[in-house]
């Protein structure tokens, strides 16, 4: 990822807040020089530096077969910026742009496909999402039909070795020029608008020059 210094992020706080939003993520892998991506949720977990990522596959496709290097993204809010906000849009410099926060992960997978592994992996994730829609429906050990449902699937375990956290916020701009866009952006209908603002207001420090 192409990450000038003036929007590299550092703080594993930031990924944690990434992931708590949106833990649908983009997995890469590559087999015989070619690409394949999935997207697929997975728990999130960390221990200081140690950042974990815990999801399933089903067991018919492809990557279900991969054990190795592995990429996974955490897409964050996203929004695009019109040089028209800035207050100094007079300056040359200033076009069009978009501001984003995302995160690579790098790391190896290890699969694994035991029954009880398996469950915990189906019943984390059941019991984060339902309750996030105020659901009830639970993953039950104890039901034969559900267990049966698991030799369908082939879980994953991803350890981060690098992470690389890019928050593009107007970073290379004067105070004024982000507090436009901020304010611009949090009047937008779009959900991912304001959430940028409300980063680019948590963020609004001097400007680097990079």
């Amino acid at each position: 990822m192409y990450l000038p210094r003036a929007f590299a992020e550092s703080d594993l706080a930031a990924l944690d807040r990434l992931a708590a939003q949106d833990s649908f993520i983009t997995l890469i892998t590559v087999h015989d020089g070619a690409p394949t991506v999935n997207h697929l949720p997975v728990l999130y977990r960390r221990d200081g530096d140690r950042v974990e990522l815990i999801g399933h596959w089903a067991r018919p496709n492809p990557q279900a077969r991969h054990a190795g290097a592995a990429t996974a993204i955490f897409h964050g809010p996203h929004a695009y910026v019109s040089p028209g906000w800035y207050p100094d849009k007079e300056e040359a410099a200033r076009v069009p742009t978009w501001n984003y926060a995302v995160a690579h992960l790098h790391g190896s997978l290890e699969t694994f496909d035991d029954e009880a592994s398996l469950a915990a992996v189906v019943d984390g994730l059941t019991r984060q999402h339902e309750a996030a829609v105020a659901g009830d429906w639970r993953f039950e050990f104890e039901r034969d039909d559900h267990r049966r449902q698991l030799r369908g699937i082939i879980g994953f375990r991803l350890v981060a070795e690098r992470i690389e956290l890019k928050f593009k916020l107007n970073q290379n701009h004067p105070s004024a020029n982000r507090e436009a866009v901020a304010d611009r952006l949090a009047r937008q209908q779009r959900d991912d608008s304001r959430d940028v603002a409300a980063l680019m207001r948590e963020r609004n420090t001097s400007p680097t020059g990079d």
